[in-house]
């Protein structure tokens, strides 16, 4: 069968299919490292986060934003020579700087030939009244997608991992930036420390009546000098294997509205930063996994939601 939201073999709503349907050509996100800093740190940061903030593919600091676009646009031009771009703010939190910052930023790559929108990772505790307003008049001339960092709707686990905000915290900002009908995408984390399928499924439910429009969904990665590396070795906690997280993933799909734009369904870490699990680093069986596990099990993206 063929899903009604993808243009492959996928059973879900691919991304791909989400940007040609809109634009009608392929749609490259470029990821950038705009030398952004993150308002936790100061309270240790989240337990599982990298030296770079989550940015291990986002473009080197060194460079500056346009210097780090050029660089994989060359790349990328070799492929998909008529492509157009997102700029894509990855490393750590992307709008946590005063408004004339962020606005020179962003400015700058929306200046770039061929850029249709910007990508915006951030934290629901770290958008301001001010950097909302602007953000909302951004949207209404690029292609603009606020990305959240939640991971869990556990309060336990949240503590645990030290994020730093609530759940309440974190729907607020949602429904903020949906009042302003800027789009969001939602991260997730399966695997966290003593998470059940259970507990890992019921975030995918809270997810599916909010007002959201895609997600992200990783394995936990236990990376090195880290405090995650340093909890997992002196008190060591089970990790998911593979078919397990295939498992828990289709799982979670069947609960996701099939509008919901699926942007991600693993992480791709560094191979010498990682210290386990090993099987994250073949992403591409992982995600032939889930495909082969869906088909199997004729599976669907959203046929569990309940219809009203």
């Amino acid at each position: 069968m063929v899903f009604k939201y993808s243009n492959s073999n996928k059973r879900y709503h691919t991304l791909d299919y989400h940007y040609k349907k809109l634009f009608n050509e392929k749609i490259i996100k470029v990821s950038l490292n705009a030398g952004f800093s993150c308002p936790h740190l100061k309270s240790g940061g989240c337990i599982y986060c990298s030296k770079i903030g989550s940015g291990e593919y986002a473009g080197d600091i060194k460079d500056d934003l346009v210097t780090q676009f050029n660089k994989v646009k060359k790349v990328m031009n070799k492929k998909w020579p008529t492509g157009k771009y997102i700029g894509y703010f990855q490393a750590r939190t992307n709008t946590y700087a005063p408004l004339n910052v962020l606005k020179e930023k962003y400015e700058t790559i929306l200046k770039i030939d061929n850029v249709i929108g910007l990508a915006i990772a951030t934290r629901p505790d770290s958008i301001t009244d001010e950097c909302l307003e602007y953000l909302s008049e951004l949207n209404k001339r690029t292609y603009l997608t606020i990305e959240l960092g939640l991971q869990t709707i556990h309060e336990k686990t949240a503590k645990l991992i030290n994020r730093g905000h609530d759940l309440k915290c974190f729907t607020k900002m949602v429904k903020k930036l949906r009042e302003k009908n800027i789009d969001v995408v939602v991260h997730i984390i399966n695997g966290l420390p003593f998470e059940t399928k259970e507990m890992m499924i019921e975030t995918v439910k809270y997810l599916n009546d909010l007002d959201i429009q895609g997600i992200k969904i990783h394995m936990l990665q236990i990376l090195k000098d880290t405090k995650l590396e340093k909890l997992y070795q002196e008190a060591p906690f089970k990790l998911l294997t593979k078919e397990e997280y295939i498992e828990i993933v289709c799982e979670q799909l069947q609960y996701l509205n099939d509008e919901i734009v699926i942007h991600r369904l693993t992480g791709d870490p560094k191979p010498e930063d990682l210290i386990a699990p090993n099987w994250v680093i073949k992403k591409i069986d992982v995600l032939n996994g889930i495909d082969k596990y869906m088909a199997k099990n004729d599976i669907i993206q959203g046929q569990k939601v309940e219809k009203n």
